[in-house]
């Protein structure tokens, strides 16, 4: 995913792994694939018996495989120093808003013809257009990635908090309005130990991956159809979702305080059971339904819809795909390889948690997420959450649900939506009215969408 940014991962401490296969000839010897990755602690045991599996399968063609497992945040780190030196892993990750940067660059394999393409348009619709790229429009021409995964965030709810307010669960078949869900935080932020400050809030929303819904949902948009110009100031439902978000915390208090969070962020609170809402990533699941991490009762819902967009909750969707190095000595083993971690029917079954027990992820294998993995969900044989059709629909799309990409999927880098990050803080605690943070924003995301723009042209070149 774009598990890209951030979004909610747990930090997991740098290792190498290197599965050494035998019998190998001299000639075999010089073929050893280099894999570099990030994941989540409860993924890379699963993950790395993929790989082993693979490298046993394949011990009489390659040496064995160095299977590099690092955190998200050393990740970029990790991948810079390769650059710059010029000795690139084989099989890396790349998200969308990163295609066209290695692409361009001539760091990334086009995989057309070293794929199964029968495999290929087995996968969610939503991946293959995110993974493909003509030299001009992303969702076009050659496919450079498979992905790890199609991700969304839902949204969680604590059903013992609602058990002990004596409120009815959130209806997964429609989802609050602005207005509704508001009323419900209010409800739902208490001081539950009579001590005079509230420790119980509504909804905990991080602004990385938590605020989007809120501003989708409204029918809002930071950027223009075309991807060239911010219209943050321009665009009354994004003024009017982006007003909402804020007040949630400044004038509702229904959300911890921004000083409040940054002492303890969202995802602990939710996990400590103080929050009622929060963001549910796919990759999430397997989290929450592990009770020694999350002793609480929880289901899935719907993001708010806006009174200004077009009635369906809409929510971000991310993925991360698997790229081969465009200088990797052995590309047909290392797209054999990322194969097997994308889009091979047992490898899919472990992640999903038909054979593992531990749902790591929707299959990323349309046919296999809609029939038996789904069937085991509604069984109750692959812990998940019951409302399983949310996700669904944030990915499939349907008329109470719409899953879209973020703008930063279409553009040569983030650079502006970073500027527009920096100062949201200021808006939720009430030193900045948002007006004027508008207002005083939207000219520095144009400068550097701008530049952003001149370094794809120049890429090109």
């Amino acid at each position: 995913m774009k598990k890209i940014v951030g979004l909610s991962l747990i930090a997991c401490l740098a290792l190498s792994m290197v599965f050494m296969a035998t019998g190998c000839s001299s000639k075999s010897s010089a073929k050893k694939i280099k894999v570099l990755l990030y994941m989540q602690e409860h993924e890379k045991k699963i993950y790395e018996k993929i790989v082993a599996d693979f490298a046993e399968e394949h011990k009489d063609e390659i040496a064995g495989i160095d299977f590099e497992i690092t955190t998200q945040e050393e990740y970029n780190t990790k991948m810079i120093a390769a650059m710059t030196a010029n000795d690139m892993p084989d099989v890396f990750y790349i998200g969308p808003e990163s295609v066209r940067s290695y692409v361009d660059n001539g760091r990334a394999l086009p995989l057309d013809n070293y794929v199964d393409a029968s495999a290929v348009n087995n996968l969610w619709p939503a991946i293959i257009g995110a993974y493909r790229y003509d030299g001009n429009e992303v969702g076009k021409g050659s496919l450079y990635c498979l992905p790890k995964d199609l991700s969304c965030f839902a949204f969680a709810y604590n059903k013992d908090i609602f058990d002990e307010a004596g409120l009815p669960y959130p209806d997964p078949n429609k989802p609050y309005t602005y207005a509704e869900f508001l009323d419900v935080c209010q409800k739902l932020t208490k001081d539950t130990d009579g001590d005079g400050e509230v420790d119980q809030w509504g909804v905990a929303n991080a602004d990385a991956f938590g605020m989007t819904p809120y501003l989708y949902g409204n029918g809002g948009h930071f950027l223009n159809e075309d991807y060239t110009k911010v219209v943050v100031n321009e665009d009354k439902a994004f003024r009017e979702a982006f007003q909402y978000y804020c007040d949630l915390t400044n004038k509702y208090h229904v959300t911890p305080s921004v000083e409040q969070d940054t002492a303890l962020g969202g995802y602990q609170r939710w996990l400590d059971g103080q929050v009622a809402f929060y963001a549910c990533g796919t990759w999430d699941v397997a989290a929450f339904m592990d009770k020694n991490t999350f002793p609480y009762n929880w289901d899935l819902c719907g993001w708010p819809v806006g009174p200004s967009g077009d009635g369906r909750s809409t929510a971000w969707l991310g993925t991360v795909g698997y790229a081969v190095s465009s200088k990797a000595k052995n590309p047909e083993l290392c797209a054999k390889l990322i194969q097997k971690l994308s889009t091979d029917l047992d490898g899919q079954r472990a992640v999903s948690g038909e054979t593992t027990g531990h749902s790591l992820q929707l299959p990323n294998i349309r046919d296999y997420a809609k029939s038996n993995f789904k069937n085991l969900v509604n069984e109750g044989k692959i812990p998940y959450a019951s409302n399983v059709d949310v996700i669904f629909g944030y990915v499939e799309g349907n008329d109470k649900y719409n899953g879209i990409f973020t703008e930063t999927t279409y553009t040569y880098n983030g650079e502006w939506w970073n500027i527009f990050l920096e100062g949201v803080a200021n808006c939720k605690n009430g030193s900045v009215k948002v007006d004027d943070y508008l207002a005083s924003v939207q000219p520095k995301m144009q400068k550097a969408l701008d530049t952003a723009i001149e370094l794809q042209n120049s890429a090109k070149k």
